[in-house]
């Protein structure tokens, strides 16, 4: 019998290229097949959320990799937002794409991702990460609180043709 692996792989955090993009597009439609439950409103598919490519290629935005085993196995990325007009700091970084594989998950693969992008925050001088997240989605809320992010305001909709 083997013996458990003592050492875990070793993974590398980088900034994602654009011939990553084919495997961020499948981790795009991974996060809005997990999110489809939480939200009605979704067009049917084939949507798309975010231009990976251009956000790739963006100075204002960090997309971020996890590869391990020579594989890219989780994804997520900042972006430089504008604030609101009567908030203190006039730029805040926008958090969002955080996807790992389910084959990966549970090893806090996320923590890492979070740190690289707060890491790309701090060295383009935002001192504040904001992010959204579905209020039925309590694994990603768990996840996000365990990273030290708070609630902070709640968006409501009130759909008239219900």
């Amino acid at each position: 019998m083997a013996e458990p692996e003592t050492n875990p792989k070793p993974f590398l955090v980088r900034s994602a290229r654009q011939d990553d993009l084919p495997v961020l597009l499948a981790f795009e439609q991974g996060i809005i097949t997990a999110e489809r439950p939480y939200d009605h409103t979704l067009k049917p598919d084939p949507i798309s959320y975010y231009d990976i490519a251009e956000l790739i290629a963006s100075d204002d935005a960090e997309v971020a990799v996890i590869e391990l085993d020579g594989q890219v196995v989780a994804s997520g990325f900042a972006m430089r937002k504008v604030s609101k007009a009567y908030v203190q700091d006039e730029h805040h970084a926008y958090l969002g794409f955080m996807y790992v594989r389910p084959d990966y998950r549970g090893r806090s693969l996320n923590q890492h991702l979070l740190a690289h992008l707060s890491g790309w925050a701090k060295a383009n001088d935002l001192h504040e990460i904001r992010l959204t997240v579905y209020s039925d989605n309590a694994p990603a809320i768990r996840a996000y609180e365990k990273a030290r992010f708070t609630s902070h305001i709640v968006e409501m909709r009130l759909n008239l043709d219900e």
